[in-house]
């Protein structure tokens, strides 16, 4: 069978299997291994184990799954994100992992934090938003000008200081417009306001 086309014998275990079962290699005649992907992975694996360094358990996944290297489930491939250069065609986490070192990972770049510094700050608040005192935390705050992080706000109240650009007076300009006090100038001569202490 090893001299159809299509098929091929390999040298370590004795098999005839189809070219699917055998890596490239540039280097051959035919373009491939001389082991097939098993064997190679058998060896591989003791010469791991021989070297004295971890070598992860073999694990049987179905057919249209896979293993999950970060969290160790099997996943179908619809839980997967593509990649191209890997052999099977899909990343080596699945979408869910990558979600979780995702925000990770943007916590860090972006303000200097873990997520452990910013639950940390969340507890510290009592669990909630630093401005309105009622709503779950969720965004970190911090100052644009020194990237000091000040605390952790719901989504209105972080928006809310987005829209004031961190000035501390317009936002006190604005407390006492809801409170009441409307802040309008006086026209005390032509062209000339005062403006309300």
């Amino acid at each position: 069978m090893a001299n159809q086309e299509g098929w091929k014998r390999c040298v370590r275990c004795g098999e005839d299997k189809p070219h699917a079962a055998f890596a490239r290699r540039r280097s051959h005649l035919d373009g491939l291994q001389r082991h097939c992907r098993e064997c190679a992975s058998d060896y591989h694996r003791k010469r791991q184990e021989s070297l004295g360094r971890k070598v992860r358990p073999r694990a049987d996944v179905p057919e249209g799954h896979k293993l999950c290297l970060k969290c160790g489930e099997i996943k179908p491939w619809s839980q997967w994100h593509r990649n191209a250069t890997a052999p099977e065609g899909l990343s080596t986490r699945c979408k869910a992992c990558r979600a979780v070192e995702g925000r990770a990972g943007h916590l860090e770049r972006q303000y200097g934090i873990t997520e452990v510094e910013r639950d940390e700050l969340i507890a510290a608040q009592g669990g909630v938003c630093c401005i309105c005192l009622a709503a779950p935390p969720a965004h970190v705050d911090h100052c644009h000008e020194t990237g000091r992080v000040r605390g952790v706000l719901c989504f209105s109240c972080n928006a809310a200081l987005g829209q004031f650009k961190d000035q501390p007076e317009a936002i006190r300009r604005a407390a006492a417009y809801v409170e009441g006090n409307a802040w309008k100038p006086t026209l005390v001569a032509p062209g000339v306001y005062q403006l309300p202490s």
